[in-house]
C-alpha cells in the first residue's frame, strides 16, 4: 500500500477534528451568551428594578416581592419564570388630561378635566401633570404592576381634586394666571397628600388650556374686550397726564437753565468788570512808577552835571559840536582866546 493514500486519510480526519473543534467553541461562545441573557436582566439608567420570585429556588427565600430595590446594570434573574424583574421609571413621568391630544406623547387620556366654576359655569381644562415614582415598592404593593400607577394611582385621583381647587373659581378668574397658579399649586398638594403614600410624588400641575361653551366664551371675549378698552382709554389718559408733567418739567428745566445762564452772563461780567479796573489800577502804578524814574533820572543827571567833573562832560558835549571840523585857527589868550571850557565865551566868541 502506497503511502499517499494514507496521508490523505490523515490529512481529511484532521480537518474533521479541526472543524468539530471550532464547532464546539462556537457552540460553547453561544451557549454562554443564551445563558447570560436568560439568567441575567439590565436595569436601565433611568429605571428602578424590583424582583419578585415566583417559586423559591433556595434555602431562606420568601415567594412574592422582594424588598430590595435594584439599581441600574446588569441582574441575576432565574430563568423560566422562577423570577421577574419588574422595571420602573425613575425619571419625571408625564400625564396629560386633553380633548386635543398630541399622538406623539406616550400617555394621555383623551378628555379635559371637567370644572364647575363656583359662579355655575362649566369649562374644559387641558391639564398637564408631572410626577415621578419615588418608591417602587409602594407603588407594587399599593396600585400594582406595570403602568397601574395611570390608571388606578393618578388618574382617579387627579379630576376630583381639580375640581375641587379650581372649582372655588369664578369664570372671569379663570383669566387670572396668578390665581390659576395658585390653585395649580393647591391641586398638587392635594395630590402629594394621597400619593406619597403610594410612593408617587407630583412635581407640577400645569394648566395649558381652557374652554367654555361657544356662546360662554363669547361673551366672556367681549366683556374682556371692553375691560381692555377701559384699560386701554385709562392707560391713554394716565398717559396724556404723564405728558403733560412731562411738558411742564421740561419748561421748568428751560426756564432753570435760562436764569442759571443769565447768572452766569452777569457773573462773567463782574469778573471782567473787576479785570479791567486790576488791570487799569496796575497800568497807572506802573506809569507812576515809569514817571518817577524819569524824574529820579533827570534829578540825578542835574545832579552830576552840578558836581565834580562836570567841566570834562561839557568839553565831551562840546567836541561832539565840533566834531567833524577839520581845522580852526582860534586866539588862546587874551580877551579874545578860546577856552572851549568856557562855553559862554565861546559862545560869544561864534555869535
Amino acid at each position: 500500500m502506497s503511502q499517499e493514500p494514507v496521508d490523505i486519510v490523515k490529512s481529511i480526519v484532521q480537518r474533521i477534528l479541526n472543524t468539530t473543534l471550532y464547532a464546539t467553541i462556537l457552540g460553547a461562545i453561544g451557549v454562554t451568551i443564551l445563558l447570560f441573557f436568560m439568567c441575567f436582566t439590565l436595569v436601565k439608567p433611568y429605571e428602578y428594578g424590583v424582583k419578585q420570585i415566583n417559586i423559591p429556588w433556595f434555602f431562606g427565600m420568601t415567594r412574592g416581592i422582594q424588598e430590595k430595590v435594584y439599581a441600574p446594570g446588569w441582574h441575576f434573574v432565574m430563568p423560566f419564570s422562577v423570577e421577574k424583574m419588574h422595571r420602573f421609571p425613575r425619571n419625571i413621568q408625564e400625564m396629560d388630561l386633553t380633548s386635543n391630544p398630541n399622538r406623539s406623547i406616550k400617555n394621555f387620556f383623551d378628555k379635559s378635566a371637567y370644572i364647575q366654576t363656583s359662579d355655575g359655569f362649566f369649562v374644559d381644562v387641558d391639564v398637564t401633570i408631572m410626577f415621578r415614582i419615588k418608591d417602587p415598592i409602594k407603588v407594587i404593593r399599593t396600585i400594582g404592576l406595570g403602568d397601574l400607577y395611570y390608571y388606578n394611582g393618578l388618574l382617579p385621583k387627579a379630576e376630583p381634586i381639580l375640581k375641587d381647587s379650581l372649582g372655588t373659581l369664578t369664570t372671569e378668574e379663570f383669566y387670572n394666571p396668578y390665581l390659576r397658579v395658585e390653585k395649580m399649586l393647591e391641586a398638587r398638594d392635594q395630590m402629594n397628600a394621597d400619593l406619597s403614600v403610594k410612593g408617587i410624588e407630583v412635581e407640577h400641575v400645569l394648566i395649558r388650556y381652557f374652554k367654555y361653551s361657544d356662546e360662554i366664551q363669547k361673551n366672556i371675549e367681549e366683556k374682556k374686550l371692553q375691560d381692555q378698552l377701559v384699560f386701554r382709554n385709562q392707560a391713554e389718559a394716565r398717559a396724556a397726564m404723564e405728558e403733560a408733567q412731562l411738558a411742564k418739567i421740561i419748561q421748568e428745566g428751560e426756564a432753570s437753565v435760562k436764569v442759571e445762564l443769565e447768572k452766569g452772563k452777569a457773573y462773567q461780567q463782574t469778573r471782567d468788570s473787576e479785570k479791567d479796573l486790576y488791570v487799569r489800577t496796575q497800568r497807572a502804578k506802573g506809569d507812576l512808577l515809569i514817571k518817577k524814574a524819569e524824574a529820579e533820572k533827570v534829578r540825578l543827571k542835574n545832579n552830576a552835571l552840578r558836581g565834580v567833573g562836570s567841566q570834562n562832560l561839557v568839553g565831551l558835549e562840546m567836541a561832539k559840536v565840533l566834531k567833524g571840523v577839520e581845522w580852526i585857527m582860534l586866539p588862546s589868550d587874551g580877551d579874545s582866546g578860546l577856552n572851549p571850557l568856557n562855553l559862554e565865551k565861546t559862545r560869544r566868541l561864534f555869535e
